[in-house]
């Protein structure tokens, strides 16, 4: 069972910021998941909305900031807004890096970026947007990816149509039955978000492949 740092350690430090996810690789989580936008002048940075309001102290779409405007801004406790080069640098393939691509665009860049750094083994590539993910395969069939969803669908299928690895679900979503038959269909269930050890029970025991968590001290806890 995976245990993925969500944002890093989201509930304990300044989410998407290399301190949130050094506190998430101190705790012991396997992955750290973030998420991608691309600035005015084409770089990736690790942030979550398509503006910079909620989580710096700066105002307007991340598109409209260079990487070094927004790498001036405050996302936290002084930290700034990383590039996903200085992301992967950070982690130093200590722990899998599970990119989100927030928006079209950013797809050529993040497969540029894993095959430069040799990612093959280290790197998930999720999104809502699964013609996206889809996309990311056939640029490169040995990235893993995986398709985002809010919702149970009819099929596990719907993953295999993005050529994809793994169905990221939201937990309450998910359930025995449909774990079952994604792995008959070879694919991996990866769920978020708990932060509350009296929900893990049921997902353990149906087997769900990885777990995203904001607190990754509660799915610490409860495993090791």
């Amino acid at each position: 069972m995976m245990i993925i740092g969500h944002r890093g350690a989201a509930a304990l430090e300044p989410e998407n910021t290399l301190l949130s996810i050094e506190r998430a690789m101190d705790i012991g989580v396997d992955a750290v998941e973030i998420d991608v936008h691309l600035s005015k002048d084409k770089e990736l940075v690790v942030i979550h909305d398509a503006t910079v309001d909620r989580t710096t102290n700066g105002t307007g779409p991340v598109s409209s900031y260079t990487v070094q405007e927004i790498k001036r801004l405050d996302a936290g406790k002084g930290e700034a807004i990383p590039t996903l080069q200085e992301v992967i640098d950070f982690i130093d393939r200590q722990v899998m890096l599970v990119i989100e691509l927030k928006e079209e665009g950013t797809e050529r860049s993040v497969v540029d970026l894993i095959i430069r750094n040799n990612l093959f083994d280290k790197a998930c590539v999720i999104s809502f947007w699964h013609r996206l993910v889809k996309t990311v395969k056939e640029m490169d069939s040995r990235i893993k990816t995986g398709v985002l969803l809010v919702g149970s669908p009819v099929d596990a299928c719907i993953a295999t149509q993005a050529s994809a690895d793994a169905l990221v679900m939201k937990y309450s979503f998910v359930d025995r039955e449909f774990v079952k038959i994604a792995h008959k269909k070879g694919l991996k269930v990866f769920i978020w978000n708990i932060d509350d050890q009296d929900l893990l029970k049921p997902y353990v025991d149906m087997g769900v492949d990885a777990i995203g968590t904001n607190d990754p001290r509660v799915l610490i806890k409860h495993f090791r």
